[in-house]
This record gives structure tokens, sequence and C-alpha cells, in this order.
């Protein structure tokens, strides 16, 4: 199926629904969060779950192609798996000492790690509206940040939770990147089972060494560790990662760039957390660079 190549319109859409359900995020990891979960045990369950859900379809659809896996398909696997725990471990924390705003605008950063990396690495040139778009998109990042800086709330440390938040895009971008190459052989079913499956192993052995427990919560924080894994990481991660065979890293990227709009307005709904002129100025650019970045994607 996957060696059709879909309508040119497709990508586009399947990327928007991926960021309207990763949006969502943040706000169950908040939720998660108040239920007692630590961040570790987010972010463990998060993947674990998805990758038990997705195991009977890899495993129907890909099984030959897993039984198959070269040495070198193996460690790229083991690597993607490495720094997309690495990515939540330190994104979900992040969100215990800053705003859910500038949390979500500093990890989606990654189109600027990428378009650096992929340019060195692979060679590739972004164009002239991709390039634009990225300015653009980083400038409304950073008036968010900004904007929540000056409005820190007593007893929060927004330092630590932004340099943890940058920790997670750097991680999130090295992710894409390998995938970039391991997604190239697989099936869909057959990588996101891998990524997620090595992923969620050490998350899963990070908290049995910090002494983190895995059980004994609440079947409320288990439900929205459960919509975590279905929703953010399966519908959203999983559109992110079909999409890699058929637009760029760089441009998924830059449409990461509006999960800060999404979380942002949600966390304002459930915890009221306001944001001042500024940080709407940031969504209007953020906005504007996807837009940009789109038009030149689709050139």
């Amino acid at each position: 199926m996957e060696s059709r190549r879909p309508p040119r319109w497709l990508p586009f859409l399947v990327l928007g629904i991926g960021l309207l359900a990763i949006s969502f995020g943040a706000i169950l990891a908040r939720f998660a969060q108040g239920h007692g979960l630590p961040s570790l045990a987010i972010a463990a369950l998060r993947l674990g779950l998805a990758a038990v859900l997705i195991t009977p379809i890899a495993l129907w659809q890909s099984g030959h192609a897993l039984r198959a896996l070269g040495g070198r398909q193996v460690m790229l696997a083991a690597g993607a798996g490495l720094f997309l725990a690495l990515h939540f471990a330190t994104w979900i924390r992040s969100l215990e000492y800053t705003s859910v705003a500038s949390s979500t605008a500093l990890v989606t950063t990654n189109l600027l790690w990428i378009g650096i990396a992929s340019f060195i690495v692979f060679g590739d040139r972004p164009g002239r509206l991709m390039t634009v778009g990225m300015i653009v998109s980083l400038a409304g990042s950073f008036l968010i940040f900004w904007s929540d800086r000056q409005t820190a709330l007593p007893g929060s440390n927004p330092l630590l939770g932004n340099f943890l938040a940058i920790a997670g895009s750097w991680c999130f971008s090295t992710y894409l990147l390998i995938g970039r190459r391991l997604r190239a052989d697989l099936s869909l079913p057959a990588y996101v089972w891998l990524a997620y499956g090595s992923a969620a192993s050490l998350l899963v052995l990070a908290c049995l060494i910090n002494g983190t427990p895995l059980t004994g919560y609440g079947s409320a924080a288990y439900l929205i560790a459960l919509g975590l894994a279905v929703g953010p990481q399966l519908l959203g991660h999983t559109a992110y990662n079909w999409s890699l065979k058929h637009v760029s890293p760089t441009f998924i990227a830059v449409v990461t760039l509006g999960e800060p709009v999404g979380s942002a307005l949600l966390a304002w709904l459930f915890f009221g957390e306001s944001f001042a002129w500024l940080q709407g100025i940031g969504f209007v650019l953020l906005l504007i660079g996807i837009y940009l970045a789109a038009r030149g994607e689709g050139r």
C-alpha cells in the first residue's frame, strides 16, 4: 500500500490531524501529574501502552519484515527509541516547572536544529519560502518564550523548565533524523512498533533504576495515560511518522510549531493559564510561518 504515492494534499491533511491530537499532550500530562503520576512514569506509560496497542497491527502487517531486520536497522531503531525516550522524559518533566505555552513553544523548536543538521548531514537546502517560514515561526516561538519569562509565577522555575524543554527538542530532532533513514526501508507499523517499543523499554528500565513505581495509582491516572497513548502518541506522532516518507523532516518540524498555539488555548480553557498580548503576536507569527513553509514544501 505504501509503495503508491498518496495524493499531494494527503500528507498535509494527516499532519493537520496529527497536530490537533498532539496539542492535547501537555494538557493530559498535566492532568496525569495532578493525579500523582511522576513525569518519568507518565512517559513510560504513554509509550508502553502505545507499543502494546500497535503490536497486533505491526505483527500482522509487517511480521516478515520485522523478522528479517538487519543489524543496521536494529541499531537505528534502538537509537530512535533512545532519543524518543529522552524527548518525553525531559519535556514532560519541564511541565512541572514552566507554563504549557513556554514548554511547548521551546520543545517545538525542532525546525531550527533539524534545518541545521539536515544541511550539514544530508545536504538538504531549504527553499526561500521554507527559510522565511522557519525564521517567522522561530520569531513567534521567541515571543511566546519571552512573554512567559516576564510573567513567571512565584515558586515556578522557568529557567529549569525551559532548559528541559529545549533538551527535549534536541532529542526529538535527532529522533526525526534517524527516523528518516529507518522509515525509508520499513512500513509504518513496523517502524512505529520498533521506535515506541524500544523507547518504552528504556523508560521502564529508567523507572526501575530510579525507583519510580508504575503501579499503585488511581484508575483516573491510568485512563489519562491511556488517553496519551491513543491520542497524542498513536494518532499524533504516528501521523508525523507516516509523513516522514512524503514530506521533509524540516517541514514536519515547522508544523510542530503549531502545537504551542493549540496547547496554550487548551491550557487557558482547562487550567486558566492566560497569555499576554505578546504571546498572541507570537501565535500569529507561528501560523504565518507554517503557512509559508507549507507553500514552500508544496513547490
